[in-house]
């Protein structure tokens, strides 16, 4: 027996006595193990590589857009500095949240359902504390953004711009930050990637960035795939606004319901003062 076949040998029935007696190998060697190390004389299986910041941004819309929901925090900054919050329930395909709304001078609750938006009232028209606006009136549906974690994703849908940034102490717990410094003319070229939205949302979203100059984008995505921050910083020629949102319990809120008809006012007789 030459030297390289008693090592071999050796090799092997040290590995045998130690499995007899039951020690147990590191949590690392165990893994290196479980990757075929042991089996194939020592190699190991590659890693799978990292999706990239494009296929990530599009794995998470997929499973948020499945989710259908989720609990919200969002702060908004207008070009004239007027910081508006929200919170409560948002739901995507189709839109519809159930928040209460506080701005610089008044605190409202508003529900909406598909196209139609309900505004509870200080004052009940008629014995109505509820206010109905279709925002679909005439045929055309509303310009507008949701603002829901799925239409954050899709705004960043197909762009090569976005990029993994290196993970900092003000980051999400557990999360990969990602981000996008888009133009005007990234978001109109992209637009054939949002194809995969549901064809009236599409429309939405794509006629509310028409007036958009610049957008920066931050999106922080968890472990478990569902985007946990969000930061929009947009600019048009008004001048720059931004959206701070967190979202949590995807898939495990209650829907959202419209008020009872008979507590609906419509929005002309409001104007009106009521019948």
């Amino acid at each position: 027996m030459n030297q390289a076949v008693r090592t071999r040998a050796g090799a092997a029935m040290a590995g045998a006595l130690l499995l007899m007696g039951g020690l147990t190998a590191c949590d690392g060697a165990a893994e290196a193990g479980a990757g075929g190390g042991a089996a194939d004389g020592g190699a190991t299986t590659p890693a799978a590589p990292a999706p990239s910041p494009v296929e990530a941004v599009k794995a998470s819309w997929l499973k948020t857009a499945a989710a259908k929901s989720a609990m919200a925090e969002i702060s908004g900054t207008d070009s004239d500095g007027k910081t508006t919050t929200q919170t409560g329930t948002k739901g995507w395909y189709p839109s519809a949240h159930d928040l209460k709304i506080k701005g610089p001078t008044s605190e409202s609750r508003s529900v909406m359902t598909g196209d139609v938006v309900y505004t509870e009232l200080k004052t009940p028209v008629d014995g109505k504390p509820w206010m109905k606006l279709d925002l679909s009136a005439g045929g055309e549906p509303g310009v507008r953004m949701n603002e829901d974690p799925a239409e954050d994703l899709a705004l960043l849908l197909g762009q090569p711009k976005v990029a993994l940034v290196p993970a900092t102490a003000t980051d999400a717990p557990a999360s990969r930050h990602y981000r996008a410094l888009l133009t005007g003319a990234d978001l109109q070229a992209a637009d054939e990637s949002t194809k995969v939205m549901p064809e009236r949302d599409r429309r939405y979203l794509h006629e509310s960035v028409k007036h958009l100059t610049a957008l920066e984008a931050d999106v922080w995505i968890g472990r478990d795939g569902f985007p946990v921050r969000v930061l929009m910083v947009s600019k048009d020629d008004k001048g720059t606004s931004s959206t701070t949102a967190t979202f949590d319990g995807f898939g495990q809120v209650a829907p959202v319901k419209a008020p009872p008809a008979d507590q609906v006012a419509d929005f002309d007789a409001v104007l009106k003062g009521g019948s």
